[in-house]
Parts: C-alpha cells; sequence; structure tokens
C-alpha cells in the first residue's frame, strides 16, 4: 500500500515539476520575443529619421522612400515571429535601396547626420541578430520539452503549444545582415 502512495506522490511531484518547467519556458520565450520588439522598435522609430535625412538630398527618389514606410508600417503591423519574419526582410531589402542611393549622392553620404543614422540601424541591426539567437534557443528548448515524451503529455494536457522561430528568408542572397557603411 505504501509503495502505491509513494507512486501517486512521485507523479503528482512529476506533474508539478514539469508543468512548472514548461511555464518557465513559455515566459522566457515571451520575455525573449520582447527583448526582439524592443528592438525592432527602436530600427522603426530610427526609419522616419532616415527617409527625412535622405529626403532633403534625393528627393527625386520619392518612389524608393515611399517602400521603405510601405514596409517599416507592414513590419510594425505584424504580431507574429513568422509575420515578423516576412516583413522584416521586406524592410531589409527596402533598408538596402536607401543606402545604396547614398553611393549616388556624396553629399548625403557625408552627411552627419545620415552616417549616425547609419550606425545607430547597425547597431540596432547588431542588437536584433543577437535577440534573434536567443529567442530561438530559448525557442527550441520550448518546443523539445513540448515534443518530447512524458513531457508531450503534460504539454498537450494543459494546451502548451509551440512556438515559431524567428527566422529569415531562406534565399541565401536574404541572410546578409543589412549593409550599413559608408
Amino acid at each position: 500500500m505504501t509503495l502505491v502512495y509513494i507512486a501517486i506522490i512521485l507523479l503528482i511531484l512529476w506533474i508539478i515539476l514539469g508543468f512548472n518547467n514548461l511555464v518557465t519556458y513559455t515566459n522566457r520565450a515571451k520575455e525573449a520575443w520582447s527583448d526582439i520588439d524592443v528592438q525592432l522598435k527602436r530600427r522603426y522609430d530610427l526609419i522616419p529619421n532616415l527617409v527625412n535625412t535622405v529626403k532633403g538630398y534625393a528627393a527625386h527618389e520619392s518612389t524608393t522612400l515611399d517602400n521603405v514606410i510601405k514596409a517599416r508600417n507592414s513590419a510594425m503591423s505584424a504580431t507574429t515571429p513568422r509575420e515578423h519574419s516576412q516583413t522584416e526582410d521586406s524592410l531589409a531589402g527596402a533598408l538596402k535601396s536607401v543606402f545604396a542611393l547614398s553611393e549616388s549622392y556624396p553629399d548625403l553620404k557625408a552627411n552627419q547626420n545620415f552616417l549616425q543614422l547609419q550606425k545607430e540601424l547597425g547597431d540596432t541591426e547588431d542588437k536584433i541578430q543577437a535577440s534573434r539567437r536567443f529567442y530561438n534557443g530559448v525557442v527550441r528548448d520550448l518546443n523539445t520539452m513540448i515534443e518530447t515524451f512524458p513531457n508531450n503529455l503534460l504539454a498537450n494536457t494543459f494546451k502548451f503549444t509551440k512556438q515559431d522561430f524567428f527566422d529569415l528568408t531562406s534565399a541565401p542572397a536574404e541572410r546578409n545582415a543589412i549593409e550599413v557603411k559608408f
């Protein structure tokens, strides 16, 4: 009879510990996503300043600048990591085109405000990349816990779901960081 009680107590302890681990990893994933969100917001806040600086030197490049603003607005409206992955790729391409403009405008390339914005965007890109790596590591651990036996029994019972990774596009050319050299 005592073996039955010990087995029941061990089962209850396993359920409690397993549930708490799932909650811990879920909260870590949310925290890691919050770090990415902070960096993305920083980038979104820098973009209008960059566009305004470029407008002063390259006013007839309005199509390029409009594309950057559209890509920024689309990225800002994304709600899931998967949506962010898609919209961030579009935004990265649009920003590359703005930095390519600086090659055609030597005065813009020498503008201190533009140079500072390039530096800040480069720093932000590095922080986004670091936050992305951390987030994807936490999500990997959470998803592994959700998928492996016997934790998957608890995860299914308590409705824990796998999280999406924050990925780049699969095209190798698109995997390069936004180049902000001058």
